[in-house]
């Protein structure tokens, strides 16, 4: 048995090679988990940011912003939603950070287990974290009004929609992570692409309130999808026009195809990358 972080209890060698993979993934993972159980700030953090935003936007601004057809509280979870799972992802990027320079990868580098098991533990104890942070920001906005209109497999659907994107999301901050410098770095970095997605998108007010340039950027920006098929299937759409174009009109659609191109995409590219700072 070897120590990184808290005792990984490596699994036999026996069995088959998809076996192994999976154990070793879910031996990683608890350990990621039980770091954070001994980090309780890490959690507290995750938590409080999306609680404040949903106080900050539906009691200060709410009543100034208007939308047609709903009251802006029903129009605002899901933003609230989607930007909380999308800033959560960033968890795995700046652990992959932290841990490349703490020296932790390179401990992992002399254990018996597979390369991408670092990173599958990563990116499933976030997906642990972002579960814990969208139900409680579910209370948090049962309490100022927010309602869902639909039925209960709608609202699985919703849920389960919110955190396969940001699993999705959380392999591209895994990349990030291992091609910054330093784990000071990922938060400029990963800010420089998070706050462009999801301000200028409708997960605060109508696309079709911004100017032009941004409300194109909105309308194609694949948080905006998420968030109009999370209110698409809670039932907070409201009376407002859908915009006329693809990922509006299919915003569903657009999320499952979305996140299965940014898996086919960045889980080879992070592995890849994994074995190359692991092998230095």
């Amino acid at each position: 048995m070897t120590a990184a972080a808290g005792a990984l209890d490596l699994a036999p060698t026996e069995g088959s090679a998809i076996g192994r993979w999976a154990s070793d993934g879910w031996t990683v993972t608890k350990r990621n988990l039980i770091k954070i159980r001994r980090s309780p700030d890490m959690l507290a953090f995750a938590v409080l940011q999306p609680i404040m935003f949903v106080l900050l936007f539906s009691q200060v601004y709410g009543g100034s912003i208007q939308v047609q057809g709903t009251d802006y509280t029903q129009y605002l979870m899901a933003g609230i939603f989607a930007q909380t799972v999308v800033f959560g992802s960033t968890f795995s990027g700046s652990a992959m950070a932290q841990d490349l320079k703490e020296g932790i990868i390179d401990r992992f580098r002399t254990l018996p287990m597979s390369p991408s098991a670092v990173l599958i533990g990563r990116t499933n104890s976030d997906l642990v974290l972002n579960t814990i942070s969208v139900t409680i920001m579910m209370a948090t906005g049962l309490l100022v009004g927010w309602r869902v209109n639909t039925s209960f497999a709608s609202f699985l659907a919703g849920v389960g929609l919110l955190l396969l994107f940001s699993y999705a999301f959380s392999w591209v901050m895994a990349l990030l992570g291992m091609s910054v410098r330093s784990p000071e770095a990922i938060n400029n970095a990963s800010f420089i692409i998070l706050f462009p997605i999801t301000f200028i998108s409708n997960a605060f007010v109508q696309s079709s309130t911004l100017p032009e340039p941004l409300r194109i950027f909105a309308e194609w920006n694949p948080v905006s999808a998420l968030v109009q098929a999370v209110r698409q299937l809670f039932g907070n759409l409201g009376s407002a026009p859908v915009p006329d174009t693809w990922p509006m009109q299919h915003a569903i659609a657009t999320v499952l195809i979305g996140s299965a191109a940014l898996l086919l995409v960045f889980v080879p590219l992070a592995v890849r990358k994994f074995e190359a700072v692991s092998s230095r």
